[in-house]
C-alpha cells in the first residue's frame, strides 16, 4: 500500500476531547476528496476512560486510535505539549499535521493548499498579549540564534509587526529526517531546553507557541505562514460576530461549542457527523446509560 502524503492527527482525551475529536474527524472526510490518513492520539494512562462510540466512529471513519506516553516527558505537568507529543509519534507519510482537536474544517480543501516542501506550514497567532518583545532575546539567546530579521502581523494585531509567532493548533510538516533529525522532534528537544530557563515566565501554558519558530529554524525548515482562511480562530475579540461573509473560510477553531453555536455551526457540524457515521451525535454509537446530549 502506497504511504499516505499527509497525515492529520490530533488529541483524543475523555471527557470532552474524545467527542470533538470525532466531530473533527467527520469533517476531514468530508471537505479532503483526497486521501488524508488521520490517526488520534490518546494519552496511555487515559485508553480506558474514551467513549467506547470514538472508538466506533474512528472505525467507521477509517481513523486510527493510538496510545501515547505523556507522563514524564515534561519537567513538570503540561498538557498543552501533548500536542508535541503527538506530532513526534513515527508515522508513514510525507507530511504529518498536528490540528487541535476543537477544529472544524468546513469548506472543500485541498492538501497542496496547506502543505509545503521544505516549510513548516502554520498560521500566525492571534495575538501576544502575554509577554513584552524582549522575550525573544532570552529564547533565542538560549541556542545562540539571533532573532529573525524577518516581522509578522498577528491576526488580531495589526498595528506594527511582530518577530514571528505562531499558533500551535494547526501545525504542517515534513516528516524526512534533516541535519537536525525529524522536525517534531527538534520541536520536543527546542521546549523542553527552553523549558529549563527559569527566568522565562509564561512557560505555561505558552512553550509550544513560544518554542515553534525556534524549532523551526533549529531544523533547518522556513514557515509558510497559512492565509487566515485556513485557521479561522473564533472567540477572543470577535466572539459574537458572524463568519465573514466575503471571504471563503476553509476551517474554523472554536475552542469551545458554545462559540461554535454562536456562529452558526453547530448543526453542519452534526450534519458532517451524521453523513460520515449515520449518528448526530457520537455517544450514540455504543449503547449506554448516559444522556446523549453534547
Amino acid at each position: 500500500m502506497a504511504k499516505p502524503r499527509l497525515t492529520l492527527t490530533y488529541i483524543v482525551e475523555p471527557p470532552s476531547y474524545d467527542i470533538m475529536a470525532c466531530s473533527l474527524l467527520a469533517s476531514v472526510r468530508e471537505q479532503f476528496s483526497e486521501d488524508v490518513a488521520c490517526i488520534g492520539y490518546v494519552p496511555e494512562h487515559r485508553m480506558n476512560d474514551v467513549h467506547p462510540s470514538v472508538f466506533i466512529a474512528h472505525e467507521k471513519m477509517g481513523a486510527e486510535l493510538r496510545p501515547m506516553k505523556t507522563e514524564g516527558m515534561w519537567r513538570e505537568p503540561y498538557p498543552h505539549g501533548n500536542k508535541i507529543i503527538a506530532a513526534m509519534q513515527p508515522r508513514e507519510s510525507e507530511f504529518s499535521a498536528f490540528v487541535d482537536s476543537d477544529v472544524l474544517f468546513i469548506r472543500p480543501n485541498t492538501i497542496d493548499n496547506i502543505v509545503k516542501s521544505g516549510h513548516v506550514s502554520c498560521s500566525v497567532a492571534a495575538s501576544m498579549y502575554w509577554a513584552q518583545k524582549d522575550i525573544w532575546d532570552l529564547i533565542y539567546g538560549a541556542f545562540d540564534m539571533e532573532i529573525p530579521e524577518e516581522r509578522v502581523y498577528l491576526m488580531r494585531q495589526s498595528r506594527r509587526p511582530k518577530v514571528p509567532y505562531f499558533s500551535s493548533g494547526f501545525v504542517l510538516f515534513p516528516e524526512a529526517e534533516g541535519p537536525q533529525g525529524r522536525f517534531a522532534d527538534v520541536w520536543y528537544e527546542t521546549a523542553r531546553r527552553i523549558d529549563e530557563i527559569d527566568t522565562l515566565e509564561k512557560r505555561r501554558p505558552y512553550l509550544d507557541q513560544m518554542s515553534l519558530p525556534v524549532a523551526i529554524r533549529r531544523a533547518g525548515l522556513t514557515w509558510n505562514p497559512l492565509a487566515e482562511e485556513q485557521h479561522y480562530i473564533l472567540g477572543g475579540k470577535i466572539r459574537g460576530e458572524p463568519l465573514p461573509e466575503d471571504r471563503d473560510i476553509f476551517t474554523v477553531h472554536y475552542r469551545n461549542p458554545k462559540v461554535l453555536e454562536e456562529v452558526g455551526l453547530k448543526h453542519k457540524s452534526r450534519r458532517m457527523l451524521r453523513r460520515q457515521t449515520g449518528v448526530s451525535f457520537v455517544r450514540r454509537l455504543a449503547r449506554t446509560d448516559e444522556p446523549t446530549a453534547e
